[in-house]
């Protein structure tokens, strides 16, 4: 599937209804539900886990058409509870991870600091699953492994407690999506957004390149029934690792 055709699959799983932006999660609003979302293969059979390359980065729409989330199995278990804030010092739950091993998870893929996102020509932000030198919120040398990395300005998040900043200048996490395993079939559904977003100012900043990408009638409509997932190195052109 090439990734114009991928753009153009993900708006057309919009729904009907026009949305208005007072409608919208802001970002005082850290725990929002939307009707469930099957994640779904390009061939559009339902995703298994047990299908998802453990350190690879994938990629799918939710809850809106034109908002990037990825996923990723994180190769070890993450279990709750983890205590998040977001920048204005509401504090929430994250739930941990999902599946048979506990160790999916998956969150907006848009930075929580100026909201660099995957684009078909260029990602700048990252999941990084073998070991990177970063510097911390204390200035200091770090080398993790398993981070989500924002190369335009250097936030750096931990997918294995929330998506917390370790470093850079993001004020809050990346928002959470959350994920339900069904384990009978092994599938799972998207249902809803925890933490701090940033789609309204997303809309806001990105609304007209959003619709020449997607041709979307509605860049805030919502996602139903399915959503494609498909590979970050196979939506974009280039990524960029720092």
């Amino acid at each position: 599937m090439n990734r114009r055709h991928f753009v153009k699959l993900c708006a057309a799983t919009a729904t009907a209804v026009t949305g208005a932006p007072e409608a919208l999660a802001t970002t005082s609003d850290h725990h929002v539900l939307f009707d469930p979302v099957q994640l779904v293969t390009p061939d559009n059979a339902p995703l298994r886990t047990t299908a998802l390359e453990t350190g690879e980065t994938y990629l799918f729409f939710f809850p809106h058409v034109t908002t990037p989330c990825f996923l990723m199995d994180l190769g070890k278990p993450v279990t709750a509870p983890h205590v998040l804030k977001t920048h204005d010092g509401a504090t929430y739950s994250w739930p941990g991870g999902v599946g048979n091993g506990r160790s999916i998870v998956s969150f907006s893929a848009i930075c929580a600091h100026r909201m660099s996102h995957p684009t078909p020509q260029i990602s700048f932000i990252n999941y990084r699953h073998s070991k990177i030198d970063f510097t911390d919120k204390d200035d200091e040398l770090q080398s993790r492994s398993r981070l989500i990395y924002c190369c335009s300005e250097g936030s750096v998040y931990d997918p294995g407690d929330g998506a917390r900043v370790l470093g850079g200048p993001a004020p809050q996490p990346l928002a959470t999506i959350l994920l339900e395993h069904h384990s009978s079939d092994d599938t799972l559904n998207a249902y809803g957004v925890l933490g701090g977003n940033m789609f309204i100012p997303y809309f806001e900043k990105f609304w007209h390149r959003l619709e020449l990408s997607f041709g979307a009638s509605n860049i805030r409509d919502e996602v139903s029934i399915n959503t494609t997932v498909i590979k970050l190195s196979d939506f974009t052109n280039s990524q960029v690792l720092c």
